[in-house]
């Protein structure tokens, strides 16, 4: 296993700690545990942000592209990612129904993703999904902000409630237009084979 994979797989077991450490974070404040919990999460969402970028990096810099990289970095990416949108859901930061439309479109993409992998191609990004990430990654910053909030500026978590439910609405409009767009490009190359 090359470093480009591990990289990928850290994402992999990141993902279950961040889900466990909002639980604990937001059913148990206490004031030890909440900052202790808001340290450890932001350390693994920057370090979860980071590996995303680097083992595309590695994978490319150092020639470790890998038919199993290229299947598990976005679905490590998949994973994380609807994994904070479901803890903010579950807080009432954002709304069930633009997570529910975040899982629409994740797990179709996944599903387009394995056909063509089956077929030996893959599934290039499109300018709407890159949209979606940017948003995404925008509502989980914003997530991680809201916990300094509840702790450091609790006047201000209105205001914070208000940014990250638009940003989740946002991040559901990007993941639909970039649904879309793929299922078009999808039934486009469907229909020319």
């Amino acid at each position: 296993m090359n470093t480009a994979t591990k990289i990928t797989l850290s994402r992999f077991v990141i993902t279950p700690l961040f889900f466990l450490g909002f639980y604990f974070l937001a059913y148990l404040p206490q004031e030890p545990v909440s900052l202790m919990g808001i340290i450890v999460l932001l350390t693994l969402f920057i370090v979860s942000e980071i590996s995303d970028v680097a083992d595309g990096f590695v994978a490319r810099r150092y020639n470790q592209v890998t038919d199993l990289g290229k299947l598990m970095d976005p679905f490590a990416d998949v994973i994380f990612r609807v994994t904070y949108f479901v803890c903010f859901a579950a807080v009432r930061w954002v709304p069930w129904w633009a997570v529910m439309i975040i899982l629409w479109r994740e797990y179709t993409i996944m599903f387009i993703r394995m056909l063509l992998i089956k077929e030996g191609t893959a599934l290039a990004a499109s300018v709407w999904g890159k949209l979606k990430a940017g948003f995404y990654f925008l509502t989980g910053l914003a997530g991680m902000i809201m916990l300094i909030l509840e702790q450091a500026a609790p006047t201000l978590v209105p205001t914070g409630l208000v940014v990250i439910g638009w940003l989740a609405r946002l991040s559901a409009l990007m993941a639909l237009f970039s649904l879309i767009s793929y299922l078009i490009l999808f039934a486009r190359r469907n229909r020319t084979n």
